[in-house]
């Protein structure tokens, strides 16, 4: 069954990408937007069934203001936060700021979908291991907090990162191996395994999850692969 939603995140083009996706399932997207303010206004103005906001930041003070304001001025439209990997402070400030699911920013589109149809339904959308990991995480507490752009930077060859750096910049198989002075069909496999390593399915999941952890700019802390 078709939703009425609204996709809003700081990174356009995963907006414009999470829209795409969507309405080629059958969904009405009403607006595709990412702007560093004004999230809920431009939600309450058009009033989706839906919304789908995004955020970089989830245990960060003020990260669901918006979340707040469109609930207070418009409680029937039903908010999903898409997000990194959450820690508890996170899931917790999503809905008590009155959000109606919480999704990782790599899910699938099918997790996606699901969780805006359990959402308009007035149910909880939020997948059952992030709630296993939230309490699991609550039970045992990390000494240090977990950096995930760290942890997905240690996963990754020197050669690996700079492979993602080039994909995050938008260059084919083509442009890889001429840059990097391999072949074509090299460059392909190192592009699959970097998927395959940060556990998504496509180049543009890889930039965004890139993007989202700070994973590049670290890479460029530690000295990165490219000269």
């Amino acid at each position: 069954m078709s939703v009425r939603l609204m996709v809003v995140d700081d990174h356009r083009l995963l907006a414009e990408a999470l829209a795409s996706a969507l309405k080629l399932r059958g969904h009405r997207v009403l607006a595709a937007a990412a702007p560093s303010g004004g999230a809920a206004e431009l939600v309450i103005s058009r009033a989706p069934e839906v919304c789908l906001l995004g955020t970089a930041t989830p245990a960060e003070a003020g990260a669901f203001d918006p979340v707040v304001r469109i609930k207070r001025e418009k409680p029937q439209i039903a908010v999903v936060v898409l997000g990194p990997v959450p820690s508890p402070r996170g899931i917790a400030s999503a809905f008590a700021a009155g959000a109606s699911g919480y999704v990782r920013h790599d899910e699938r589109i099918e997790g996606v979908e699901r969780a805006m149809v359990k959402a308009r339904a007035g149910e909880a959308a939020v997948a059952p291991q992030l709630l296993q990991q939230s309490f699991a995480e609550l039970l045992n507490p990390a000494a240090e907090p977990d950096d995930e752009g760290v942890r997905l930077l240690q996963m990754l060859t020197p050669r690996e990162v700079e492979v993602l750096v080039r994909v995050a910049e938008g260059e084919d198989t083509r442009l890889i191996a001429a840059g990097m002075g391999i072949a074509p069909s090299t460059a392909r496999t190192h592009v699959q395994r970097v998927l395959m390593k940060l556990g998504v399915g496509s180049r543009l999941e890889a930039a965004a999850l890139a993007a989202r952890t700070g994973l590049l700019e670290r890479a460029a802390g530690a000295g990165g692969a490219r000269e």
